[in-house]
């Protein structure tokens, strides 16, 4: 019952604050957020709030330390006054000069006889003890009185004394010295201050020169303008590394688009000039000549599938670039789909040796469509790239469960630079353009896209003059 109650009373509680502590907490941070302070504003703000608040702990600490020393003195007090104490005829006999700021009370422990007593204490008056600190309600006169209580032996018999120290003297010398000392501080944070806003403005220069930098840059100079680092030492350092880091990834992926682009518009440009070549020849002459009319037919029909290959491709390259590119996995067996691909390029490669010696069964995770797609452009280059007669070995093995696929050839071959570059976009080798193998050299980026978004890897052999192989592997594990 009592834990029902109290959660209940938790609720309340939860929801009061709901709706009084978070309207002002968000309250509070919309108008912070409207104020556009400098970082140099916020670390002044930061140590101005930490010198107050150590400040007041300092003016605290050095009380609590004054405090105890002057306690400590009243203790060494009460030793000489205990060592002073003379017994005479029975009766106790105290030095009265040692009694300055202090009072005392000495009872016998056996007998709990008083001998002595000068301690204005009156248990119906205002005055009381608490914790061994005696506090006058009534008076200003004793602000503060601590109590001790020591053990000492007179004469072989044992006495117990209570002593009362009035610190009130110590504590008025402490509030008198204590506007001195806080002075004395303000002068010192001042100082700290104008040192810091110094130390500030040293700190922050970097800052300010990245941000010039940074305002300079645009994609004319993009390629000469980078933050000095000269100078600059500890995490300033190494933000301005990274960022002149980025600033060179950057670079490198603008230069890319540029270069992709201006690729892109000249693959694009002779296929137009093609298609605009015919249509004039069939407004001068087509509708009379059957020979301009067919020929044109056919070669606008041959540049409109190139196109339509080329910016098929671009649309590909740009969702993955874009990230947006999706591909449809499941598992399926690869073998049925390379024996099908095997019997294609057997028909429109006819002049081809297509040689299929190992089709093993494997089975993957990935986009069918998409690898037919990566393999088809793996086949067709070596086809492409092939003459009248030569082999081509398509091979599909099972190894350890990881998929491996073959393409080899005994084609033109690729020298070691082409085969540095062959992945690139729009990459053509020299040998290939003086032989007017057409093509946009998009093929193989996209074929390695699709690899590489299953995982896979690809490996390159080729000998230049006698043929080139491509090993594509699948791994088993499904990402």
């Amino acid at each position: 019952m009592e834990n029902t109650r109290w959660d209940k009373f938790l609720e309340a509680l939860r929801k009061i604050l709901i709706k009084v502590i978070l309207p002002i907490r968000k309250k509070r941070e919309k108008f912070l957020s409207n104020l556009r302070l400098s970082i140099m504003l916020r670390i002044s703000m930061g140590y101005l709030k930490l010198l107050i608040t150590h400040g007041i702990l300092l003016m605290i600490g050095i009380f609590i330390l004054y405090m105890y020393t002057e306690k400590k003195n009243f203790g060494v007090m009460a030793d000489d006054i205990i060592a002073s104490i003379q017994e005479v005829d029975g009766s106790i006999y105290i030095n009265p000069y040692f009694m300055q700021g202090l009072s005392m009370k000495i009872e016998h422990i056996e007998s709990r006889n008083e001998v002595y007593n000068d301690i204005a204490y009156d248990p119906t008056s205002d005055k009381a003890f608490f914790h061994g600190i005696h506090f006058d309600r009534k008076s200003d006169n004793h602000i503060l009185v601590i109590n001790e209580i020591k053990e000492f032996i007179i004469n072989n018999d044992d006495y117990l004394g209570t002593f009362q120290y009035d610190l009130t003297g110590s504590y008025y010398s402490f509030l008198s010295m204590l506007w001195k000392l806080i002075i004395l501080y303000i002068i010192i944070v001042a100082m700290i201050i104008r040192k810091g806003r110094k130390n500030d403005d040293d700190f922050i220069e970097p800052i300010q020169i990245m941000s010039a930098t940074a305002n300079r840059l645009t994609a004319h100079n993009l390629h000469s303008e980078r933050l000095n680092i000269e100078g600059t030492k500890n995490e300033l350092k190494d933000l301005a590394n990274v960022i002149n880091q980025m600033l060179d990834r950057i670079e490198t992926s603008y230069e890319s688009q540029k270069q992709f682009v201006s690729d892109a518009s000249h693959e694009l440009r002779t296929p137009i000039a093609v298609i605009q070549g015919y249509s004039n020849l069939l407004d001068r002459w087509g509708s009379s000549n059957e020979e301009v009319l067919q020929e044109s037919i056919e070669a606008i029909q041959n540049e409109s599938r190139t196109m339509q290959d080329l910016v098929e491709k671009l649309l590909f390259l740009s969702r993955h670039d874009k990230k947006t590119l999706k591909l449809k996995k499941r598992r399926f067996n690869m073998r049925p789909m390379v024996e099908d691909m095997v019997k294609e390029t057997k028909l429109l490669a006819f002049n081809r040796i297509i040689k299929a010696p190992e089709l093993e069964d494997v089975h993957i995770y990935g986009d069918e469509q998409a690898l037919k797609q990566a393999i088809r452009i793996f086949i067709d280059n070596a086809v492409k790239y092939s003459k009248d007669g030569d082999e081509i070995t398509i091979l599909c093995n099972n190894k350890e469960g990881d998929c491996v696929i073959t393409v080899r050839d005994t084609g033109i071959g690729m020298t070691r630079k082409d085969i540095e570059h062959i992945f690139d976009r729009f990459y053509r080798s020299d040998e290939v353009r003086s032989q007017n193998i057409s093509g946009h050299g998009l093929g193989l980026s996209l074929a390695k896209l699709i690899v590489l978004a299953h995982v896979g890897k690809i490996k390159v052999r080729s000998q230049f003059k006698k043929g080139t192989s491509f090993i594509i592997t699948i791994p088993k594990k499904r990402f």
